[in-house]
């Protein structure tokens, strides 16, 4: 598990035996063990070799081509980087679970008086029911706030190259949110290097999702076990 809590940029590539990651520094995310689980732009990757810029983690094609490693790696990119959370350690951030759910393209970028508005849509529109205003997001494993939903497409050129999306009439459905972004995280992290158009890693809140797991009143309970509907809610106090 990880917080979202990047604590080092290191740079990606491809080697023979899987990734490569080159860190920053020989100590930047501590003494490094094989076996350590360390999250690459919200993918959890273990350690599988230690060498003297960094270490090298096994990948399989499937990690690949379902997130943006593979892009990262040929391109030899700037990458988020946190280890696994200790049971010691502050929860700054949210549960991450380093388990990437699907790709979210980066629909706009504006650059507001104290900090950055990130607009982001879900590739597959469907994992939009588990962002709601003010919930927790992983985006290349950073935990994100989300500050609002929109069902618009981006609007105009703004701010030269920049483009924000903007609310519209329609309907917001989750599949396209924005993030306000504070100047730290912006300077911390790689989503400085962001462009619209560009693809990230997308987490939902593992929270999210297990409540609606909960919720699905067609899952027939265990035996014995009282059905999770409205009627055992409202009995329970939950009107």
């Amino acid at each position: 598990m990880f917080t979202g809590l990047v604590q080092a940029v290191g740079r990606l590539e491809r080697c023979p035996a899987g990734v490569r990651i080159r860190l920053p520094a020989p100590d930047a995310l501590g003494a490094l063990q094989i076996g350590d689980s360390i999250a690459v732009d919200g993918v959890c990757l273990t350690v599988a070799e230690r060498m003297a810029d960094g270490f090298r983690a096994d990948v399989s094609e499937e990690t690949l081509a379902r997130t943006t490693l593979a892009a990262r790696a040929a391109a030899r990119q700037a990458v988020n980087l946190e280890p696994a959370l200790r049971l010691s350690d502050r929860l700054g951030g949210h549960l991450v679970s380093g388990h990437v759910d699907g790709l979210g393209e980066v629909s706009g970028i504006e650059r507001l008086q104290g900090s950055w508005r990130l607009a982001i849509r879900w590739q597959e529109p469907a994992w939009g029911r588990f962002i709601c205003e003010k919930g927790s997001v992983a985006v290349d494993g950073i935990s994100l706030t989300v500050a609002g939903l929109a069902a618009g497409s981006p609007a105009s050129a703004a701010h030269g190259a920049n483009r924000a999306l903007e609310p519209s009439a329609a309907p917001a459905d989750g599949a396209a949110f924005w993030i306000a972004v504070i100047p730290h995280t912006w300077a911390s992290t790689t989503l400085q290097h962001r462009r619209p158009g560009d693809l990230v890693n997308l987490e939902a809140d593992l929270l999210a999702r297990y409540t609606e797991r909960l919720l699905q009143s067609r899952i027939a309970p265990p035996d014995g076990a009282p059905a999770l509907d409205a009627g055992w809610l409202a009995e329970h106090g939950w009107g």
